[in-house]
């Protein structure tokens, strides 16, 4: 989960950059789900990635362009596209 969450951020923050949003602060609490395949092997089936960010700056971005920049930052994470675990963004809310 750690490693999705920052995959994320990661790629989320370059984006951002690229676009001129200033981010003055994000954090994540990402939540995993477990269960057992078929085998009856534990893995983690589900993440659920719970972004807070703060921007600064003149440029803020709207909730268009923030939702825009997570889908393209789950398509760009090398980790999400490397794994069969669902990935979901909710709840990304901002702090300004």
């Amino acid at each position: 989960m750690a490693a999705i969450s920052s995959c994320h951020m990661l790629t989320f923050l370059f984006l951002a950059c690229q676009q001129g949003f200033r981010v003055n602060s994000y954090r994540d609490e990402a939540l995993g789900v477990m269960t057992r395949n078929q085998e009856g092997v534990p893995w983690v089936s589900s993440v659920v990635l719970h972004p807070q960010i703060a921007y600064g700056g003149d440029k803020l971005p709207q909730p268009a362009d923030e939702a825009g920049l997570h889908d393209l930052a789950h398509a760009q994470c090398f980790i999400a596209n490397s794994i069969k675990t669902e990935v979901t963004v909710v709840g990304a809310n901002r702090e300004n």
